[in-house]
């Protein structure tokens, strides 16, 4: 299992990371795979833990950050539920460093494709397929040319 390294194109993070998921034919095996990353990723500093980064709609405690600096989209989450902090983790480390138009052009399809959402409870799947959504529309809006959710 591999690591993400900043150093590393956001493509090519992403297209090794996926391989490394589909590699994997089941996907318990799958989800459990990311839940091992996330056991291993440190927590985000406590600074970052704010009211406006937290995720609404969950009943557990859920931060995404997520800012566009230059022509790049810089990605964290955590997560007090390991399968959030699992799977937004992978979400962030596939997108970290990527353009408004890589993001807009390779959707994250793959969450529901390798059935890494099937084993989660509706909520976390909800607040999961929300973060996603919203990064595709955030990315696209920035193409646009609109600034959704207060330039964030």
């Amino acid at each position: 299992m591999s690591s993400p390294s900043r150093y590393e194109e956001a493509g090519a993070r992403r297209r090794r990371l996926l391989a490394e998921l589909e590699a994997l034919r089941d996907p318990q095996e799958r989800l459990q795979w990311a839940v091992e990353r996330a056991r291993l990723r440190p927590p985000l500093p406590d600074s970052l833990k704010t009211e406006a980064c937290r995720v609404a709609g969950c009943q557990v405690r859920v931060w995404w950050i997520a800012e566009r600096k230059g022509d790049q989209w810089h990605l964290a989450a955590d997560s007090d539920a390991v399968t959030l902090k699992a799977l937004l983790g992978l979400l962030a480390d596939c997108y970290d460093g990527e353009s408004s138009s890589g993001i807009a052009s390779n959707p994250p399809d793959f969450l529901e494709r390798l059935g890494l959402l099937r084993q989660l409870a509706e909520n976390r799947r909800a607040t999961v397929l929300r973060v996603a959504h919203g990064l595709v529309a955030r990315a696209t809006s920035d193409l646009a040319g609109t600034v959704p959710w207060g330039g964030q």
